[in-house]
């Protein structure tokens, strides 16, 4: 939103007739002043600059219409007029099209912006001779009336957006004493309602703005900027998701929301030991290794429960057993037992006794304490709220991951969805809703026969595995045999893609490279899409293809799985879009005996490469000459004498060797010397 960055207009010198000028001025004004849904922040400083842009074409118009010639002194003026107007219809424009939480963050700036435009048109009207312009008196009378007004204006900033803003930063930061730690959606809610939030729709476009925004603001706002706006976007998720996930949370009466005002800290039991000051205790409700309350319940790979902190601590320290059965883990996933948690806090309000604290929220409450008011003072520059905002995706991710485990059909396939978009953005959003114990409850939804579920299960999963860590969760939960059964009858096209790029993603690593390789059905799926998938799966399928044949043993599979062929086809296939990817595949398959069998008994492809050579991108030209120099030296005067057969293979690679690439020219001469060895070698035999 920063309107000084547009340029002015030059201005011409002499009498200008009344024409393009004016017509321009006319134009622009009616275009503002015909501006529709205004944004709500702003309100008063819009509305009063549209009302001064109405007059002034009202000024504009009634000159016109007396077409004479105009003054070298207005033609300044209308210019200068004309810089301003245009940099308000920018202004407003950015307003209305922009986030309104990043507005509402930005408020005094935006302000100031439009404070600013109004100073700049008093200066303009400071050299406008009205006395020479043919206009009437009531015109006269209001413009010098506008004059003046602009000259003394005050910079105005709404005080209720002040105080809204206020609000929305003490909920995101809450910490207050009594309430320690919570998000109160209700007030959330009605503070984005003000601002014009008020359904699903609005908080998605919200989202898509603020993700916007940070694009932008990356290359020019810096890191603390980005990482505030990526804060309010993990806010707009988490509240969307509590208040809008489905017809069973609208319904909730607003004391039913606040019961999902979960805490980011629960009451705190300050003593060392929870069995000493609660008497009578389930035996279930104690972790089995602490013998303390259970406070955050999760299940490990045997099905047995501890407290998540007890038992991380156990498989930190280099553990890979069950404690109570000494069953060899499968897998490390922690899986949130809300069940049990359900349990446990109905026996806490039968007894009343206080919810004790999550074991993975401990810090000290006297450090918080202290520091609350700091954070405050800071919070209109820096919304230092990232641990909230880190907080809101935990709540988030834990509040679908139940949704998955105990919801309906319908409400698992809406948590898969609200999980695929969380896991779009952001390394720490991946982490965090590994953590709360997603990736198996999406594993096994996969082998849904809903169109939509087995889609976001499938993309979602490919999401997170853009963390590297999730990608070993991802194995060890067994997902690999799902996703192959999605990649081959998938219920939708785009869930085989999806797959495909999964196993891509998967197999960045070396060991899953190998897993994934020995799938008897994993390559020939691969191969199977790359024939009938649409441009984009096929290139999901080459790119995952390509990365599993880094492995050698795999490159055979790739061959007897019938890829040659097919990437040959593809070559010819401008539509289908990835000719650099397939030659880059083929290149790799020249690495194994049978590759380089099957891709010589082609009778087309040297042409296809020649013609590459000439026509194709610098990377399709370095992995045009990788093939024919490796088909030469393998098949040797059989291709040799093709090659200087084609009267456009020997020009194609001296153009090669004088323009091309470093890798590529390095190739094309030793291609030359090789057929020109051959030439020679021929001839010495007719000789």
């Amino acid at each position: 939103m920063d309107v000084a960055l547009v340029p002015p207009l030059m201005v011409s010198t002499g009498f200008l007739p009344t024409g393009s000028l004016l017509q321009s001025l006319v134009h622009i004004c009616n275009e503002v002043c015909s501006m529709e849904k205004l944004p709500v922040l702003q309100g008063r400083n819009i509305s009063t600059m549209i009302r001064r842009i109405r007059l002034l074409a009202s000024l504009f118009e009634e000159i016109q219409e007396s077409n004479g010639p105009l003054p070298p002194s207005s033609i300044l003026c209308l210019t200068e007029l004309f810089s301003v107007i245009r940099r308000v219809k920018f202004l407003i424009q950015d307003s209305k099209d922009g986030s309104s939480l990043w507005g509402l963050m930005q408020t005094e700036l935006v302000s100031n912006q439009f404070y600013v435009l109004v100073k700049e048109l008093g200066r303009a009207l400071d050299i406008l001779p009205l006395s020479l312009l043919k206009v009437t008196a009531d015109i006269r009378e209001q413009v010098e009336l506008l004059h003046r007004q602009a000259k003394r204006v005050e910079l105005f900033i709404d005080l209720k957006e002040l105080q809204r803003r206020e609000e929305l930063l003490v909920l995101m930061g809450s910490n207050s004493e009594k309430n320690k730690g919570f998000i109160d959606l209700v007030k959330v809610r009605d503070v984005l309602s003000s601002i014009g939030l008020r359904n699903t729709v609005n908080y998605e476009e919200e989202t898509s703005k603020l993700e916007a925004e940070a694009r932008k603001q990356a290359g020019s706002g810096g890191l603390i900027v980005v990482s505030n706006i990526n804060n309010l976007i993990s806010l707009v998720s988490y509240c969307k998701t509590i208040i809008f996930t489905d017809d069973e949370f609208k319904k909730l009466s607003k004391e039913d929301m606040k019961l999902h005002c979960v805490p980011s800290g629960r009451y705190y039991d300050h003593s060392s030991s929870s069995k000493s000051l609660i008497p009578n205790v389930p035996h279930e409700f104690r972790c089995p290794i602490s013998l303390d309350l259970i406070r955050d319940p999760v299940i490990v790979a045997s099905g047995h429960t501890y407290d998540r902190n007890s038992i991380a601590q156990w498989i930190n320290s280099g553990h890979q057993t069950c404690p109570k059965s000494g069953q060899k883990l499968i897998h490390m996933a922690l899986i949130p037992n809300y069940a049990l948690k359900s349990l446990m806090q109905q026996w806490y309000e039968e007894n009343n006794v206080p919810t004790p604290k999550s074991s993975q929220s401990s810090s000290s409450d006297l450090e918080r304490s202290n520091s609350k008011r700091e954070m405050y003072a800071d919070a209109v520059d820096h919304i230092s709220v990232a641990k909230a905002a880190a907080d809101a995706v935990k709540l988030t991710a834990e509040f679908l991951v139940g949704k998955l485990a105990t919801g309906s059909p319908d409400i698992q396939g809406q948590a898969a969805y609200e999980l695929r978009l969380l896991a779009k953005t952001g390394m720490d959003n991946r982490r965090i809703i590994a953590e709360a114990g997603a990736i198996p409850f999406l594993v096994t939804l996969l082998k849904s026969h809903e169109p939509r579920i087995q889609e976001n299960a499938v993309t979602a999963l490919l999401n997170l595995s853009i963390y590297n860590n999730n990608k070993i969760l991802i194995m060890a939960a067994g997902a690999i045999d799902n996703i192959v059964n999605v990649l081959e009858s998938g219920n939708t096209m785009e869930a085989r893609e999806n797959a495909a790029a999964a196993i891509f993603s998967l197999s960045m690593i070396d060991d899953c490279k190998v897993t994934i390789g020995k799938h008897p059905r994993a390559i020939p799926a691969l191969v199977g899409l790359l024939k009938e998938g649409t441009p984009a799966g096929k290139k999901d399928a080459a790119i995952a293809l390509f990365n599993l044949a880094v492995y050698n043993a795999n490159k055979v599979s790739v061959v007897f799985a019938g890829a040659v062929p097919l990437l040959i086809e593809l070559l010819m296939d401008d539509k289908a879009g990835i000719t650099d990817d397939a030659l880059v595949l083929l290149a790799q398959l020249l690495g194994c005996s049978e590759g380089m069998e099957e891709i010589g008994k082609s009778r087309i492809l040297v042409p296809i490469l020649i013609d590459l050579l000439r026509f194709g991108s610098p990377k399709g030209k370095e992995n045009s000459i990788t093939l024919l120099l490796g088909l030469c030296k393998d098949g040797g005067e059989e291709v040799a004498r093709r090659l200087l057969m084609n009267p456009r293979s020997i020009p194609s690679l001296q153009s090669l060797a004088a323009d091309g690439s470093l890798k590529a020219r390095r190739k094309a001469d030793a291609l030359l010397r090789l057929l020109n060895r051959c030439c020679f070698q021929s001839r010495n035999q007719i000789g």
